[in-house]
């Protein structure tokens, strides 16, 4: 029996709470009202202390160099993702996206034309005549079904653009010369990067 003495009040103390574990064993808990977060959690929200400031010049410029660096680089592989937010307004918005999934999804002409160029830089070193003339021709005739090959895909862009997008703002010419100098670039070149496969329906 615990005596009290006069004047002073019972000792009031918060009561412990009793939790009943998932294998029918109980626990006495504080009554926090939350579990006990795992460590890795814990671990995952600590920012860690903080870095002292820069002593000289140079450092402070080689931190900030770093920092550049470092929103440049999540800038460029946002940009490469198609990410709107981080393209520059020539390749923004629904419409541009939509004109570079018609061009990534088809085999264009366009895609050889490097390779044509680089085949005639070097018929024209090479002394011979005939080579000359042959590679001149194959040029010729390169780009005269280039062309056909570029009117299709510029009529597929005004078709899919209207589709999709009838009260859209932009000019469907500005549009279809956009897709058509993106289909003349080598798939692996092109910046943003495709989005969606060869012979995919957009």
């Amino acid at each position: 029996m615990k005596l009290r003495l006069p004047g002073r009040r019972a000792d009031t103390s918060t009561p412990d709470t009793t939790v009943v574990t998932p294998h029918g064993s109980t626990a006495v808990g504080a009554g926090k009202g939350r579990p006990t977060p795992k460590r890795n959690e814990a671990q995952g929200r600590r920012t860690g202390p903080v870095p002292p400031p820069p002593t000289t010049r140079k450092e402070a410029y080689r931190r900030q160099r770093e920092q550049q660096l470092a929103g440049r680089g999540s800038a460029r592989e946002a940009a490469a993702r198609g990410d709107d937010s981080a393209l520059t307004p020539r390749d923004r918005g629904p419409e541009r996206r939509l004109v570079r999934d018609i061009v990534d999804a088809r085999r264009n002409l366009g895609s050889f034309f490097l390779v044509i160029a680089a085949l005639l830089l070097v018929s024209l070193v090479v002394p011979s005549q005939s080579l000359q003339v042959y590679s001149s021709l194959l040029l010729y005739a390169f780009f005269l079904v280039l062309i056909v090959d570029s009117i299709v895909l510029g009529r597929k862009i005004k078709a899919k653009v209207t589709e999709r997008f009838p009260n859209t703002t932009q000019k469907h010419r500005s549009l279809m010369f956009y897709g058509i100098s993106r289909a003349t670039m080598v798939r692996r070149w092109r910046y943003p990067k495709p989005q969606v496969a060869l012979g995919a329906e957009v």
